[in-house]
């Protein structure tokens, strides 16, 4: 059998670091002012529209589910297990580390990661409103996890990965932190046909 040829993505041209500012700076506003009204769905009525039961969000804080901003569910891969350890990248006011939390139950552990500092301090509000105490949240790039080397069974994502332009970098982080045995849940976008190269230049799509 012919070897595949492994074909690299180009590199897309943007600066990272203004990417970064133009997105940190639209979810703040969603942190800030979730009832706000923005391009995308929000909040409780987005968690009905991508399908979170009910029962997972029973005593997950408000301060959380407010301001909920994914774009997919990484649940419907399957529930978590009680004792694994989770990471969540681009973990936003804290709602999905916050269900993992209570899937995983006192003997796991959960990792929220985020680059957006109003964003987690949203996540550490609703976490101590809700008496979670086995979840901790922390700063940090999806593409630089501050996580140590195999230490998650599951990494979940909902919405983030859509949002790097060096997706190969983020997949390995996610890769290096998991267990050989562990698994990847990610909720995100798709298209249907390719993104033209100059869209990609255009900071204002990647933010929505």
């Amino acid at each position: 059998m012919p070897e595949q040829e492994q074909v690299t993505p180009a590199t897309i041209d943007v600066d990272v670091d203004d990417l970064r500012d133009a997105i940190r700076n639209e979810y703040a506003a969603v942190a800030d002012e979730p009832t706000r009204g923005f391009h995308f769905h929000t909040g409780r009525p987005l968690s009905r529209i991508v399908g979170y039961q009910p029962e997972w969000l029973e005593g997950i804080s408000e301060t959380a589910v407010a301001s909920f901003a994914g774009t997919g569910n990484p649940f419907s891969m399957g529930v978590l297990q009680p004792g694994e350890r989770v990471v969540d990248v681009g973990c936003g006011a804290g709602i999905d580390s916050l269900i993992a939390a209570r899937m995983v139950g006192p003997d796991g552990q959960v990792v929220g990661v985020d680059m957006t500092a109003a964003m987690l301090a949203r996540a550490k509000r609703a976490a101590e409103e809700g008496g979670a105490a086995n979840v901790e949240f922390r700063e940090g790039y999806m593409e630089a996890l501050p996580v140590p080397d195999g230490w998650a069974d599951v990494v979940i994502s909902n919405g983030v990965l859509n949002l790097t332009p060096d997706k190969l970098k983020a997949l390995g982080e996610m890769a290096r932190v998991l267990k050989p045995t562990g698994r990847l849940q990610i909720g995100d976008i798709t298209i249907d046909s390719p993104v033209p190269e100059a869209s990609k230049q255009e900071i204002d799509l990647w933010t929505g």
